[in-house]
């Protein structure tokens, strides 16, 4: 009995690399789906024109993949923000990305007033903001734009590595 117990666990133990492959390569095709209304939703938040960098001149939703996705980043904030995209798409029968920047608004305002809607807007934003001001190394804020844009400078020490290795 115990070497079937041992065999089994084994098993699981040498497949939990493709568990987590799989997981990822799912939430890399759900991201693909949410896209663009993240990047609409991006980019009207921080436009182009604005004092502050525009989000997509920034690569925002690049780098809210990339750190959504990284494996220390919450499963649970990962999947609320994939699930926060297509209840927006849903609510606006797919439209959103093609609507101008009233009707965007007032969608925004509308979804704003739910409690998932609030709190998704308030995620998007924090990462959005991580992507304009965190250090250009973490492939955003290109050029410094971002600190240079509030007439700051970024912390020291720099990091000298993108992302710390679990």
């Amino acid at each position: 009995m115990k070497r079937r117990i041992f065999l089994i666990f084994g098993s699981l133990l040498g497949l939990s690399p493709y568990l987590k492959a799989r997981e990822f390569n799912s939430f890399d095709k759900a991201f693909k789906r949410v896209e663009p209304t993240i990047a609409a939703v991006q980019e009207h938040m921080f436009p182009k024109g604005g004092k502050i960098p525009s989000a997509s001149s920034m690569y925002a939703t690049q780098f809210l993949f990339e750190t959504i996705r990284h494996q220390s980043y919450d499963r649970d904030i990962r999947a609320f923000v994939l699930e926060g995209a297509e209840e927006l798409t849903r609510r606006e029968k797919g439209q959103f990305v093609s609507m101008n920047s009233e009707e965007k608004e007032k969608a925004l305002r509308a979804y704003e007033e739910t409690s998932s809607g609030s709190n998704w807007l308030s995620r998007i934003m924090i990462l959005t903001m991580e992507a304009l001001f965190s250090d250009p190394i973490y492939g955003s804020n290109i050029k410094e734009a971002g600190w240079r844009s509030l007439g700051v400078h970024g912390g020291m020490p720099r990091p000298i590595s993108r992302y710390i290795s679990l």
